[in-house]
């Protein structure tokens, strides 16, 4: 009798098993239901393949995609299983021929999607009955979850399974699943019993980056340029991006093509093909693309949007580097993005399930977010646990400056204690920052708490409790309203027994930068201590004044005066009036003292990219100048609006861009003080929408505000440029 050791090497060529494979496999033939998640890559189609040879009779798998059943078909029968599929693909005499090869018991392994199989006016399920079926597999078995991450309403049909097949055993099998998504499973599919096995979901040798959205597809050719000969997927949400993507891409030189379900089954299908073959070497899709795909060198997956929850993306990312190869996952941030999910995430006539898929947003938005290790979340979302780092995602990669955050933390816990529990992570900032929101209850307005954090933003708050959260000094409910409570570890520090470290904002200076050409090392730690003591004199965050990325760029061309100080990236006019001095003054007796000289005419500067061509400056349109010409003769937004016949927010408009052009300075409409905060956050969120930045900024914050350093910014970065 074949062990099936012995089938795992006759048939799979592999000497052992891999996560819990062998585990499984026996649970399912000793006639026992199964729930297996295990990570994309780690051998799922074994758990039931297997059994299939072993048991005898006939294994049916339940499959949502055309594509992923003839992969699998085809890979049986290369291995010597004989294996089919019946999908509304084929003729009739094809499945003719199929029925009667089902018959005479030919086929081990009969692929089918749900719908098939309980389809009212088909008569397969009574068929079926009538062979000798020994085992049920459903693949991708989130899809039967209204909380899983693609829902299929077809899938529910399966509910009848243990009904019309009450003494087969069933094995559920996914990749991703979260604990309420695994409950759902087990309950809709009726399974007896059933074991259990939840492997490790560490991809080790994926590399996780999330990149802020500052001219992306810049930032994307930029990474792709390091991986000419590499095969890769880029996700894209919409169908319309994917084909502009991939035309662009391709006049770019690479070998791209698109995908996405609004083509026909002949272009999908080409297309498809040829990624396998390595005939293309990038595939630009929507999430239409991918499921079931086995192709193992996918040496990267990027995401250019941002997912709507951690297990779709969890699961694409997992088609990068199946074959245990060093891979990445790229993803750029932009707030805005959130903001336009958010309309996606609303279910109709179900505010359960809109909840559900709003705090899966949300969790989505936080790991984007993070200044702790991306891995250690990524696996506590699924229930388990990772040391704090990984030496292999950016936040890990970088250095953060960390501060004492012991009374910051305090202020926070306490918040959560004095709320007893009850609220969610924006009441709680909204108490913490004295806001006079009507959502606030006027009790809590006398609690010792309110306002004790006015002096934080809203946006640093939510950094704050979520770093807490990752350091298990606070935690999150795990049901529709998630509301923070405290941990076993919050007690040391509200009585002051334990002190905490806080991580700084995180730079937004693009990932993937390009190699500088070697730096004198004690020069850049000298500009790093100026600018250190520049920071505390101004009381703001060290990278505020001037990034990593500009100081090395400092050491290692040496300008020597202010007009070369302007061609380092980060230097714009009010940082050079501001800072620039100070940092020649290091500089210059730094090269005398070691017989250096400038370096500056070596600085290359970034590689061109196919852009639109900018439009020749006239100046400010004529009601522009208008608007402009009354209020330096003194009149108020309000007085220009009324006699122009105006709103004043477009007044506002008016005057912003004559910051962009220099001729208003940013001092006029921000202080000093607020400047470095809201670009910040412009820098973090993305300038499309306004919205979100006014939330995170808060009620400090003024809508002129924003859009005067916004305007500010785009003077900076024509400059840079």
């Amino acid at each position: 009798m074949t062990t099936p050791a012995q089938a795992l090497q006759k048939y799979f060529g592999y000497s052992s098993f891999r996560h819990q494979q062998e585990a499984i496999v026996q649970q399912l033939l000793n006639k026992g239901d199964a729930m297996v998640l295990m990570p994309t890559g780690g051998g799922k189609s074994i758990c039931y393949q297997l059994p299939a040879v072993l048991l005898g009779g006939l294994t049916i798998v339940i499959s949502p995609l055309i594509a992923l059943m003839k992969d699998q078909v085809d890979a049986l029968n290369v291995t010597g299983i004989p294996a089919a599929y019946l999908n509304s693909t084929q003729s009739s005499a094809e499945q003719s021929d199929i029925i009667q090869r089902l018959r005479s018991g030919e086929i081990k392994l009969l692929y089918l999607a749900p719908e098939r199989l309980f389809k009212s006016e088909s008569r397969l399920t009574d068929f079926l009955k009538s062979l000798s079926v020994s085992l049920i597999a459903i693949d991708e078995a989130h899809c039967i979850s209204h909380w899983g991450h693609d829902f299929r309403p077809e899938y529910l049909m399966l509910a009848g399974l243990k009904t019309e097949f009450p003494n087969i055993p069933v094995i559920a099998l996914t990749a991703t699943a979260d604990q309420l998504t695994r409950k759902d499973i087990l309950e809709k599919l009726n399974l007896h019993n059933p074991a259990q096995f939840v492997s490790s979901f560490n991809r080790a040798n994926i590399n996780y980056t999330v990149a802020p959205k500052k001219n992306s597809t810049g930032q994307l050719l930029d990474f792709l340029d390091k991986h000419k000969e590499d095969s890769g997927i880029i996700y894209c949400l919409s169908r319309q991006s994917t084909e502009d993507l991939a035309a662009q891409l391709q006049r770019e030189g690479f070998s791209a093509e698109a995908y996405h379900a609004g083509l026909s089954n002949d272009v999908k299908a080409r297309n498809q093909e040829a990624f396998l073959r390595d005939e293309v070497r990038i595939m630009v899709a929507t999430i239409a693309f991918g499921m079931g795909i086995n192709k193992s060198n996918v040496r990267y997956v990027v995401h250019m949007d941002l997912p709507r929850n951690i297990e779709g993306y969890y699961q694409e990312t997992g088609r990068a580097g199946r074959d245990g190869l060093p891979s990445e996952a790229l993803l750029f941030f932009s707030a805005g993005d959130a903001f336009k999910l958010q309309r996606f995430a609303q279910v109709e006539d179900n505010p359960e399930q809109t909840r559900i898929m709003l705090r899966k947003l949300d969790d989505m938005v936080q790991y984007c977010q993070l200044q702790s290790c991306r891995r250690q979340y990524l696996l506590k979302y699924f229930n388990e646990d990772f040391p704090g780092h990984c030496g292999s995602c950016d936040v890990c990669l970088s250095e953060f400056e960390k501060f004492d955050g012991t009374v910051i933390a305090q202020k926070a816990l306490s918040a959560v204690a004095r709320l007893k529990e009850r609220f969610g992570m924006g009441y709680v900032i909204d108490l913490l920052r004295g806001s006079n929101s009507a959502k606030l209850r006027e009790e809590h307005k006398q609690l010792k708490t309110y306002g004790a954090g006015a002096d934080i933003s809203k946006a640093d708050w939510q950094r704050h409790l979520r770093e807490l959260i990752q350091l298990g000094y606070l935690q999150t409910s795990q049901d529709a309203y998630p509301v923070l409570q405290l941990t076993e570890r919050s007690d040391a520090v509200l009585k002051g027994l334990e002190k905490i470290e806080l991580t700084l904002s995180q730079s937004t200076e693009e990932t993937h930068q390009p190699e500088t050409p070697p730096h004198e090392a004690p020069l850049f730690n000298q500009l790093k201590n100026q600018r250190r003591d520049l920071a505390e004199r101004e009381n703001v965050p060290a990278y505020i004044v001037l990034s990593d990325a500009t100081l090395m760029e400092l050491a290692t061309y040496l300008p020597q005066s202010l007009p070369e100080l302007r061609q380092i990236s980060g230097f714009g006019e009010l940082k050079l009036q501001r800072y620039g001095e100070a940092f020649l003054n290091i500089i210059i007796p730094y090269c005398q003292a070691n017989g250096l000289t400038s370096k500056i005419a070596e600085r290359t500067t970034k590689r061109a990219r196919e852009r639109k061509p900018k439009p020749k400056t006239t100046g400010a349109s004529n009601t522009q100048q208008e608007s402009f010409n009354l209020y330096k003769s003194g009149k108020s937004f309000e007085e220009i609006a009324k006699q122009r016949d105006l709103s004043p927010q477009t007044v506002q408009n008016h005057l912003c861009a004559f910051i962009t052009t220099g001729e208003l300075d940013i001092s006029t409409f921000v202080s000093a003080q607020k400047l470095p905060v809201i670009a910040d956050a412009v820098e973090s969120y993305g300038s499309e929408y306004l919205s979100p930045l006014k939330e995170v900024l808060g009620d400090d914050y003024s809508y002129l505000e924003i859009r005067a350093v916004i305007s500010w910014m785009k003077r900076e970065m024509n400059q840079d440029s």
